[in-house]
């Protein structure tokens, strides 16, 4: 018979094992479904592209604050140019390059350093003007004016442009105002021009310095230039940089040199006025006359030229008057304005001979000499009434007496984007008028108007189609 095996016990160890795994319960987990990733946001596209707009450096946001200042500036001056007679003048602010290097100078900042050119679509190289002179003179010569009776007499005022280091008082663009007298070669013009600032500046209560000198005519200057140059020559190492680069191009604009060691050598250089011809030393003197006769205060300096090469015979400048705390806190000063006789110039750029003389001023100069000299402005009288609404129906009708109450000649304010009596009461109060009119939705239904006198508080309603009278009746 076949041998059967015995089964053989199991090991203590696996008993073991099978006890442990009898006791291990199974748990089952419980499914949760997973959801989707989310994606991540791509954001750096939009950091980016995200654009904060900021104001370019050298130019300046001319806000409603500032705006008093500028027009009670401005009206002065347009108010004392139609007194001497001059008429007012536009001209574009894009020019030919050409225009300004051919006037101005090649060799003179403005050119080399600081127009701000450009070639348009059509390949023609173009600026923004850096100054208004050469402008109105091509104007003068292009529509013929010099067929009309003379001298013209033109005021202008505008931006200018000229790329250089902004400073205080100084930006990339600024504004000018200034007068032309094209056609005449008496020295009264040239006293004329220099009475004007003069005049002005004292309405203006602003204390000035006028500096005059005498550039002569070409022949003049040829004989200066040549003694200027042998003089120059032994301080050459001296000089800063830029005026040794002048040193061979035109000696004559170190004189302009603002550099203190510059200064400090043209302070000893010859004086052009013991150069002056004949003719150009008569001129000069009889400008001085009529100044002295005008009783203009005036300095001569016999080192003033002026930065541009089109001058001839007077020049001059405009300075405020520092005291010695103002000028140990400004290291830069700067010219409130300047001009001078540049009788050239008008043939120099194809037109007929023609005498002329001309000055400008820099409005933000001025603005900002005002402001430290604490110069008071006189504001015209604003507004007596103010106009109040409340409701829709009274909203509709408001915009028609408003406008019907100002083609009479009442000056109204009103404040139409506020819908709360209180806030458009306030409004009222902060400005000082003497009457407010309030209109609301009974007022409209009976055709009247409440008038509210704001000293006394007391109120009434009157007819609105004799609001007109009403309302001048009570401002008497």
């Amino acid at each position: 018979m076949p041998r059967t095996k015995k089964a053989s016990k199991p090991s203590s160890s696996s008993k073991v094992a099978k006890k442990k795994t009898k006791k291990k319960k199974i748990t089952r987990r419980k499914v949760i479904p997973r959801l989707p990733k989310k994606k991540k946001i791509d954001d750096s596209w939009a950091d980016k592209n995200r654009y904060s707009p900021q104001l370019l450096r050298g130019m300046k946001d001319i806000l409603p604050a500032e705006q008093p200042a500028r027009d009670y500036l401005l009206k002065k001056l347009i108010d004392l140019a139609n007194a001497y007679g001059f008429e007012k003048i536009i001209t574009p602010v894009l020019e030919e390059s050409k225009l300004f290097k051919k006037s101005t100078g090649l060799d003179t900042d403005v050119v080399e350093k600081q127009m701000y050119q450009f070639t348009d679509l059509g390949g023609k190289k173009i600026v923004l003007r850096p100054e208004f002179t050469p402008s109105v003179v091509r104007a003068y010569i292009e529509h013929g004016m010099f067929n009309l009776p003379q001298p013209l007499k033109f005021f202008y005022w505008g931006p200018a442009f000229r790329y250089e280091r902004p400073q205080s008082g100084r930006y990339r663009q600024f504004y000018q105002f200034g007068l032309e007298v094209l056609g005449s070669n008496q020295p009264l013009i040239d006293a004329e021009i220099i009475l004007f600032s003069q005049t002005f500046f004292n309405d203006l209560n602003l204390p000035i310095n006028i500096q005059i000198n005498s550039l002569g005519c070409a022949h003049c200057r040829s004989n200066y230039r040549e003694e200027l140059l042998n003089y120059l020559q032994s301080h050459k190492k001296s000089l800063c940089p830029d005026c040794q680069k002048r040193l061979e191009k035109n000696p004559l604009r170190i004189l302009d040199c603002k550099n203190l060691l510059c200064q400090e050598i043209v302070s000893r250089a010859p004086q052009l006025i013991n150069f002056l011809c004949k003719d150009c030393e008569k001129h000069f003197t009889k400008v001085l006359e009529c100044l002295d006769e005008a009783n203009v205060v005036y300095q001569l300096n016999p080192y003033l030229v002026r930065g541009l090469d089109y001058y001839t015979r007077t020049v001059f400048e405009i300075w405020p008057v520092i005291d010695e705390k103002e000028k140990k806190e400004k290291t830069n000063l700067s010219a409130l304005g300047g001009g001078g006789r540049y009788d050239t110039l008008i043939e120099s750029l194809g037109g007929r001979e023609t005498p002329a003389a001309g000055l400008s001023y820099g409005l933000e100069r001025i603005l900002q000499e005002m402001e430290v000299k604490n110069v008071r402005i006189y504001q015209s009288r604003g507004p007596q009434v103010f106009f109040a609404q409340i409701g829709e129906s009274a909203a509709r009708h408001a915009l028609r007496i408003f406008n019907e109450l100002q083609s009479q000649g009442i000056k109204v304010a009103e404040s139409f984007g506020k819908t709360s009596l209180k806030a458009q009461m306030k409004v009222a109060d902060d400005m000082g008028v003497k009457l407010t009119l309030i209109l609301g939705h009974q007022e409209v239904k009976d055709k009247t108007i409440i008038i509210r006198n704001m000293k006394t508080g007391n109120q009434e309603h009157v007819d609105v189609n004799k609001l007109a009278k009403e309302i001048k009746k009570r401002l008497k």
